[in-house]
């Protein structure tokens, strides 16, 4: 493999994939480019950052020169950058067109030019849009309902298109509900979290019967180094396998993992295109090796316990979305 890019490497999936591939003995560079807008942190990079073999460069993947020159050399890229928020898209759908949108097609042009040997898209079990029943296959067609999940969905679009046109190797993954350590408190279970551990009440939309697939993080990591190394390109693999929950029976296991009770909950008038529930098939990647490793009430316990850890990460939204204050050398 030698050299991998890894676009979005500074946010949540992606500092943990960095970690995980900067373990590979074949693996001789690894090279991060993010944006460091307020998902993005260097402090995601403590651990990587003592690795002789990590790389970092800021800048935004829309930008193409940047993008070509970064990638240039380089024989794999995960694409993981993008604005992931669906309450930041409903706000703002055109910033979310902009960035998952023009920025694929930017890295997938660059990859074309460069000639590397494999890309791998990440995307989103949200481009299938809501299933009452059944699980999403690969080939079902895509119907998103939010301007997040249309945006992804068009960038899968177009990462396929450049295989299909260009023969740009191109594989597609598309995960489930991710939760661990460093996710921005905007996502459910650090949201949750953060007022919980303050004791600040939290809100659940609707009656709390909204379904999602939880899988840990470095689960989900192992799921898509699998598919760097061998996902066969032009191929889509769906991410799942951790553990289906309603929000009710999240909420009870956090509120459990705090110390919390039922007091702390209100519920609220349900969001708009709010989906009742996701589901994946992932028989394609377990068919290249997946299987998830982490039990969720322990994984969960140990998610509790990194944010109870790093007060300094979370205690407010405004200081999490302030610039970083870490140290790496930056590539221009």
């Amino acid at each position: 493999m030698e050299k991998i890019l890894v676009t979005g490497g500074a946010g949540f999936i992606g500092s943990h994939l960095v970690d995980r591939l900067l373990q590979a003995d074949d693996i001789t560079q690894v090279t991060v480019l993010d944006a460091l807008t307020y998902a993005g942190d260097l402090r995601n990079l403590d651990t990587a950052k003592t690795s002789p073999k990590l790389r970092f460069v800021q800048g935004d993947i829309r930008d193409s020169q940047l993008v070509n020159n970064t990638m240039l050399g380089h024989n794999a890229v995960v694409h993981l950058a993008a604005e992931s928020h669906v309450d930041r898209s409903l706000r703002d759908a055109g910033n979310s067109v902009a960035t998952n949108v023009m920025g694929t097609q930017t890295v997938m042009d660059a990859a074309m030019r460069c000639g590397v040997q494999k890309v791998v898209h990440v995307s989103t079990d949200e481009v299938y849009g809501p299933l009452p029943t059944g699980s999403a296959l690969e080939s079902d067609p895509l119907r998103p309902t939010v301007p997040y999940a249309a945006s992804k969905a068009a960038s899968d679009l177009i990462a396929r298109s450049y295989h299909v046109t260009y023969g740009v190797p191109v594989c597609i993954t598309r995960s489930s509900n991710n939760f661990g350590p460093r996710q921005h408190p905007e996502k459910l279970i650090p949201f949750f979290l953060r007022k919980l551990l303050h004791g600040q009440p939290v809100t659940v939309h609707g009656h709390g019967q909204h379904i999602r697939n939880w899988l840990h993080v470095q689960d989900n990591c192992q799921a898509l180094e699998l598919v760097l190394r061998r996902g066969v390109p032009g191929e889509i693999y769906n991410i799942g396998g951790g553990t289906d929950l309603t929000t009710i029976e999240l909420t009870t296991l956090l509120l459990r993992a705090v110390g919390a009770d039922w007091d702390a909950v209100t519920f609220v008038q349900d969001r708009t295109a709010n989906d009742i529930r996701y589901a994946l098939d992932w028989g394609k990647v377990a068919a290249l090796g997946f299987q998830p490793q982490r039990d969720l009430e322990a994984a969960l316990a140990g998610t509790v316990d990194w944010y109870r850890s790093n007060p300094d990460r979370w205690a407010t939204l405004s200081q999490v979305s302030a610039s970083p204050t870490a140290t790496l050398t930056v590539s221009a």
